[in-house]
């Protein structure tokens, strides 16, 4: 049988080293996805302030902020939970997104919009948010090294 393959470089001789896991994944997650958003934000705000003046750009910034500290939430209570009860995290997190959903869902009925608020670009700036929060969430989860076994114990310490 033969193959296309090419053999490519030659393997070193060196040892191969073990990467721990990732520290503070949620704080990381929180960095990325607020920047990736961020950026977004300020992207949004161009064309809005060109179409719509002074109002088009702060009701998209405000819209992609609202949608940040919904998510940002999220991620600060996985950093802290996560660390003191990481089977409870889930629990946690389900009880603080109805609180969220509740919540925000008050503040917003009850201070209602203001007259200045370009409901377009509102929502503009906060779907730019979410898709680039979502996209940097999913880049940072899958650079992620999640230790799933315990480090094998060395035997010649143990024996000694």
């Amino acid at each position: 049988m033969t193959s296309n393959a090419e053999s490519g470089p030659a393997s070193g001789n060196g040892p191969v080293g073990a990467s721990g896991p990732t520290p503070s994944l949620w704080l990381n997650l929180l960095k990325r996805s607020s920047i990736a958003a961020s950026v977004g934000l300020v992207l949004c705000a161009i064309p809005a302030a060109l179409l719509n003046g002074f109002a088009g750009a702060i009701s998209s910034v405000l819209g992609g902020l609202l949608v940040m500290l919904f998510f940002g939430i999220s991620l600060l209570v996985g950093h802290f939970v996560g660390r003191s009860n990481p089977s409870g995290a889930i629990g946690v997190f389900v009880a603080t997104y109805f609180i969220k959903v509740v919540g925000f869902a008050v503040v917003l009925f009850a201070i209602g919009a203001p007259v200045w608020l370009h409901g377009r670009w509102f929502i503009i700036g906060a779907v730019v948010a979410v898709v680039l929060w979502q996209a940097a969430e999913i880049h940072g989860f899958s650079r992620a090294r999640l230790q799933i076994y315990n480090d094998p114990e060395d035997r010649g310490a143990a024996d000694a």
